[in-house]
């Protein structure tokens, strides 16, 4: 049976779709931006303060759903630019320990919001 998820402590949606869906024991994250959770506000920050903050943002919806990343099998970022790939990498990087998740990761031509960095992933138990 599908599960919506939701927290407060990660970004409201902005439009038609949920935070995360489980079912079957994977969950379904949809792609966070750099947004405060308290404030409503994008991180008006570098590449690197830009991707903590997503990733704070994913950490907050996987543990509403009981995942940790340890669970993230996959991951899909998106970049305004691949000019930012290294600095977005760098914190990635720090994210993941052990066998990292498989990751795509494209440059497009915008994010909302005019952010930086976007980046969705699917969590399995």
């Amino acid at each position: 049976m599908k599960k919506v998820i939701f927290t407060e402590n990660a970004p409201q949606a902005i439009g038609p779709y949920s935070q995360a869906v489980e079912i079957n024991g994977m969950l379904f994250l949809s792609g966070q931006i750099p947004i405060v959770p308290s404030t409503g506000e994008l991180v008006n920050g570098n590449i690197a303060e830009q991707t903590t903050q997503v990733f704070e943002n994913i950490k907050s919806v996987l543990l509403a759903a009981g995942f940790t990343l340890n669970d993230v099998v996959k991951t899909t970022v998106f970049l305004a630019d691949m000019s930012l790939f290294s600095g977005m990498n760098a914190v990635y990087a720090n994210y993941f320990t052990g066998n990292f998740p498989a990751r795509s990761a494209v440059a497009v031509k915008e994010l909302p919001k005019g952010a930086l960095v976007e980046i969705e992933c699917l969590a399995v138990k």
